[in-house]
């Protein structure tokens, strides 16, 4: 028996393709693709317009790879955590819509757990089970989108890949994701209003530049000498700073685009004025901003929350050098939403090692 293949792993022109020679007309392609992207089909027999015949060779052929709400939470400060499933082992992985005043944001995963063990990050602490497909990354955007529709009533207006696992390191999926969510035959949103997080793995932001891609690059810094950074992100030791800096130069040139640094602050660890100098001596490479970030304790303490009078002099610090620099206050904390927290402490991680048995 023939395997079935994931249809929403194809393009537009693979579909065309694949089609003409099952030797159905061209246009079938068109009209399937509408089904899986913009109308958000779960099945074929949804797609009505299509011939019941077609409908059942398509069933025979391939499967739809939807991801499932498992759990909810809403935060008290109307953040939104989902942990979804997928269609297959029923592996979890999260999601999360941050409502605030000027935007509405979901941060969307690209891998189930992570690989690269950063030791401020619950995440980190997971295995790495899965790279997640195109469809599955899209899916979570399209739920969040209709959660902010349903509870809000205002639409997505950023997307961040910033959830569970490295963007990175499933780079075709991801890159797959972003080309259906901008382009005017799927979700049409602008490329500027996403933005794709990495801890730093120099050749892949090199790649990125290759691809001339659109969309917004951050960098999780988080300390700007090699010996602090070593200590708390292992991928350091393959990629330090200046084998990242040689890296976000390469991709300025090649797209022009500005790049955020993003700066999770810990009491006495990296939030010293010495620090902050040398980070404004690693902005020097490229145009960049920098978001402070609050940070987030997880289970074993081993960091805390910098003093916000330090928070506030390290911030000026910067400013007072002409950088541009946000200090982002975290959001859903109270349900383990926030930066860094993400690690499937709901109900559906317990069905998740129930499967994995």
């Amino acid at each position: 028996m023939t395997k079935k293949q994931n249809i929403r792993n194809l393009s537009l022109e693979e579909l065309q393709a694949t089609f003409m020679e099952m030797g159905e007309k061209k246009f079938r392609a068109q009209q399937v693709f509408e089904w899986l992207w913009q109308k958000d089909a779960c099945s074929f027999e949804e797609m009505s317009n299509i011939g019941k015949g077609f409908r059942t060779r398509l069933e025979e052929s391939f499967f739809i790879d939807k991801i499932a709400l498992d759990d909810q939470q809403i935060s008290a400060d109307k953040t939104i955590k989902c942990a979804f499933t997928t269609h297959d082992v029923k592996q979890v992985m999260e999601g999360v819509l941050i409502p605030t005043s000027s935007r509405m944001t979901a941060c969307i995963s690209s891998q189930v757990g992570c690989s690269l063990a950063c030791t401020f990050c619950a995440t980190g602490r997971l295995k790495l089970l899965k790279n997640l497909s195109a469809g599955e990354i899209v899916d979570q955007v399209v739920y969040l989108n209709n959660l902010a529709q349903k509870h809000y009533n205002i639409p997505l207006s950023n997307i961040v890949y910033m959830g569970m696992g490295e963007p990175l390191l499933n780079y075709k999926s991801m890159l797959r994701s972003i080309e259906i969510i901008t382009s005017p035959k799927g979700l049409g949103m602008s490329p500027k209003r996403i933005t794709v997080s990495t801890a730093g793995i120099a050749k892949m932001i090199k790649k990125l530049g290759d691809d001339e891609v659109k969309f917004n690059l951050a960098l999780s810094l988080h300390a700007a000498n090699d010996e602090k950074r070593n200590k708390i992100m292992e991928i350091n030791e393959s990629n330090n700073l200046q084998t990242l800096a040689d890296a976000l130069k390469y991709f300025h040139e090649k797209t022009e685009s500005r790049i955020t640094f993003e700066y999770i602050i810990f009491k006495d660890f990296n939030d010293g004025i010495e620090d902050a100098a040398e980070l404004a001596q690693f902005c020097k490479h490229v145009p960049c901003k920098i978001n402070i970030i609050e940070y987030n304790p997880i289970d074993d303490g081993e960091f805390q929350q910098a003093d916000p009078e330090k928070v506030d002099r390290f911030a000026k610090f910067l400013e007072d050098r002409n950088l541009i620099v946000n200090v982002r206050r975290s959001r859903g904390k109270d349900i383990d939403a926030a930066c860094g927290q993400l690690a499937n402490k709901n109900k559906a991680i317990l069905k998740e090692e129930r499967v994995l048995k």
